[in-house]
Parts: structure tokens; C-alpha cells; sequence
């Protein structure tokens, strides 16, 4: 068994009862407030400053702006291997030191090779540090209280949006694409780099725990993890049907946030007032999350899921109508409910059908076949915009694609059938 060292054990030693799980999440939700921040909320960013001051049609960014999801879905495929052999930490260091990088050389895009190169290694870099291993360490962390853990931990996600897209339309205005670049590089790094290092462990077993703070048994045998072995979940009728509810669904959420700035921007005629809907989105993101982290504790979740597709599907047809500023921020409130929520019940869902075992893989995989949507969505809107001469047509199809996510997710069947079945023909539970 491995003793706690460090600051694990400096807790220990001042609050006995704290269990460093929390901790875990804690910095979690700052990793992926930075990696969100200046990654997922601020494509819509990049899209009209490279707009703006290279030339480029908006088409062009938008297929660019897709090609940072697929680079993103097929890295994970390699991340979710990572993860379960190596320490976590040393992929959310290399993720952090590569978008930074990245970032960085941001001005020196001056070519379509270059802007479509640009987003690829962007999307390799966020997949190291993001989502992939920030919710498999509180998967990890947490079995009771999963969904709250999760739910704080994705604050993160919104709270990007909230902080940082500000501070970034700020610093592009003021400075360019080449001044801003190396800032919001540096800003990367020391915001992740020095917490991942110091404060994040890969397990609850890494200091001598179980998920939720129980101890280990007193003969120091660490229990094997509970789950679905891979093979049977790639050929279960909830991951197939569930994950082709996510495709759509994320096409369309994807799809909406990458040109809400530049809708928002073009039906105000203000860019600050544009950046107000963006963190308005963040904000309603992190309350609906949060609340949908408690409700979580007494309501059914692939009820919760349905009722969020519908009302993603709402709220995209709103986008399509309103023209006010006043209607623009109700909508991007509503949408935000939706957002955090949505993009947190994956992963959450994925670990309550088919355990931890195979956690990282089965999500790696749930995001690679995700990523068709996320990558159709900008690209999606932004051609149907240049060809319609608005968005209004464009949301229509959102708002239609999240629905069809709820047909999907109701032919998905019960949550855990798979667990069960599998449970029902390996009653000892031999993985």
C-alpha cells in the first residue's frame, strides 16, 4: 500500500476528516476552466478575428475551427490508453505545455495550410490535458458522490467562458492575434502546469484510500475495479445508440457556440455586446450544472438527459428567431442550462452503464464517434450562413439535430442493462 505524501498528507495531518478527493476536483475544475477558456468558448473567438484581420471566408474558419474536434476525437483514442497505464499527470502537463506552444505561434497564421494546421495541433494539445483525463481522475475519486464531484469539477467548463473569453476578445482587440497569442500562452501554463504537478494524484489508491475516502482493506489488497470489459460495451445497444444521441447533440451544441459570438456580434453591431452572451452562457451553464448535480441525487438520468435535449432544441430555435439584445441574452441563458449539462451527463452516464474498468477507453471512443457531430456542427453552420445570407436557417437545423438526439437516446434503452447482463453471466464479478 503507498503511504500519502506530500500535500495529501499534510491535509491528512491538519484535517483528518478531509478527503483529498475534493482537492482533486478543485483542480480539475481549473484545468478545465483554462483548457475551456481559451480552447472550447473561444473558437468563436479565433473564427472572427481570423476573419477579420487574415481575410479568410467564414466557411474556410469554420471547416478549420471542425478539423480542432477531429484532431481532438482521434487523440483521445491515444489519451484513453494513456491514462490507464502512465500517471495522468504528465499528460495534463504535456496537453498544457503544447497548447501553449501552440497558442503562441497563433499570429504567425497567415495561410489556409496554416490556419487549418493551427487548429489540428490545438485539438491534440486540449485532448492531453481536457476532458478525457480531468473526469476520469474524479471517476476515479469519487462512487457515491460521482455526480456532485463531477458537476463542481465542470464548472470549470463554464467558468472559461465566463472569465477568460472576456479577457481574450480583450487582448486580440488591443493587441492582435500576434500580441495576444503569447500571453494567453503564458497564462495557459502557469495556471495548469505548477497545480498539476504539486497537487493532483493519479487515484484515491495512490495515498492509500478507496473512492469517496474509505479505507483500504487492513491486508492492503487494493479491490478490482467493477465494470463491463470493452469488447461486450462496443457491442452494447446503450453505447451504440446513446453515443448517436451525443453525435447530434453536439453537433448542435457545438455548432451554436462556435458562431454565437459572430451572431451575436452581427445582429448587435457590438462585439463587447457579443461577449456578454458568451459569458451569460457560462454562467447559466454553471448553475444548471450545479443544480443538475444535486438533482441528479433523486432524478432519473437518462430522464435528466431528455429533458436537456428538448430543451437544447428550444433554445436553438429561439436562436434563430430573436434579433433583440434583451432576447439574445434570455436565449444564451437558456442554452447555457443545457450546455453544462449536457456536456457533463457523458461522461457520468458512460461511468453508471459500464463502470470504471475500462472507463477511459470506452470514453475515448464515446468521443471519437462524438467528434463527427462536433466537427459537422461549425462547419455545418457556418455554410448554411454564406449560403442562406444568415443564421436563421442554420439553427433550425441545430434545433432540429437535438432533437433527433432525443429520439436516439429513447431507443437507447435502460442505463445499466449492460452492467446488469454482464453482472447476471459473471456472478464473481471476473473482469
Amino acid at each position: 500500500m503507498k503511504q500519502q505524501s506530500g500535500m495529501p498528507n499534510f491535509l491528512k495531518s491538519h484535517w483528518p476528516n478531509f478527503y483529498y478527493g475534493w482537492v482533486i476536483v478543485a483542480v480539475c475544475a481549473v484545468i478545465m476552466t483554462v483548457t475551456a477558456g481559451f480552447g472550447f468558448y473561444n473558437l468563436s473567438v479565433y473564427l472572427k478575428a481570423f476573419v477579420n484581420e487574415e481575410g479568410f471566408s467564414v466557411s474556410l474558419t469554420s471547416g478549420a475551427t471542425a478539423s480542432f474536434f477531429v484532431a481532438s476525437g482521434i487523440t483521445g483514442m491515444l489519451v484513453g490508453s494513456i491514462i490507464d497505464r502512465f500517471d495522468i499527470r504528465w499528460s495534463i502537463t504535456f496537453g498544457a505545455l503544447f497548447c501553449a506552444l501552440t497558442l503562441s505561434l497563433i499570429g504567425w497564421v497567415h495561410t489556409i495550410f496554416q490556419l487549418y494546421l493551427f487548429h489540428i495541433v490545438f485539438g491534440i494539445g486540449y485532448t492531453f490535458a481536457a476532458l478525457i483525463p480531468c473526469t476520469t481522475l474524479v471517476a476515479r475519486w469519487f462512487n457515491k458522490n460521482r455526480s456532485s464531484a463531477l458537476a463542481v469539477a465542470s464548472t470549470g467548463l463554464s467558468l472559461g467562458g465566463i472569465l477568460l473569453t472576456p479577457v481574450s476578445v480583450k487582448l486580440i482587440t488591443d493587441y492582435g492575434l500576434g500580441g495576444a497569442g503569447p500571453l494567453m500562452g503564458l497564462l495557459f501554463v502557469l495556471a495548469i502546469v505548477p497545480l498539476t504537478i504539486f497537487l493532483l494524484r493519479p487515484s484515491p489508491q495512490s495515498i492509500g484510500l478507496l473512492p469517496d475516502g474509505a479505507q483500504l482493506p487492513e491486508d492492503g489488497v487494493v479491490p478490482k475495479l467493477d465494470g463491463v470489459p470493452l469488447n461486450l460495451v462496443l457491442r452494447s445497444r446503450f453505447f451504440i445508440f446513446s453515443t448517436a444521441s451525443y453525435v447530434c447533440a453536439m453537433m448542435a451544441q457545438v455548432g451554436a457556440i462556435s458562431h454565437q459570438f459572430n451572431l451575436a456580434s452581427s445582429r448587435t453591431g457590438d462585439d463587447e455586446l457579443a461577449a456578454v452572451t458568451i459569458a451569460i452562457l457560462g454562467g447559466a451553464s454553471i448553475a444548471g450544472r450545479l443544480s443538475g448535480g444535486v438533482l441528479l441525487a433523486y432524478v432519473d438520468s437518462k430522464k435528466f438527459i431528455l429533458f436537456l435535449f428538448l430543451l437544447q432544441g428550444l433554445s436553438l430555435f429561439l436562436y434563430s428567431e430573436v434579433e433583440s439584445v434583451w432576447g439574445l441574452y434570455l436565449t444564451a441563458g437558456i442554452f447555457g442550462i443545457t450546455v453544462g449539462n449536457i456536456l457533463m451527463m457523458q461522461p457520468l452516464i458512460i461511468a453508471e452503464a459500464f463502470g470504471l474498468v475500462a472507463y477511459g477507453r470506452i470514453y475515448a471512443r464515446s468521443q471519437l464517434a462524438t467528434t463527427m457531430g462536433v466537427a459537422s456542427g461549425p462547419f455545418s453552420v457556418g455554410l448554411a450562413y454564406e449560403l442562406a445570407g444568415g443564421y436563421q436557417p442554420a439553427f433550425i437545423i441545430l434545433a432540429c439535430a437535438s432533437m433527433l438526439a432525443f429520439c436516439l437516446m429513447v431507443a437507447a434503452g435502460p442505463v445499466n442493462a449492460a452492467q446488469i447482463a454482464y453482472e447476471k453471466n459473471n456472478p464473481i464479478g471476473d473482469v
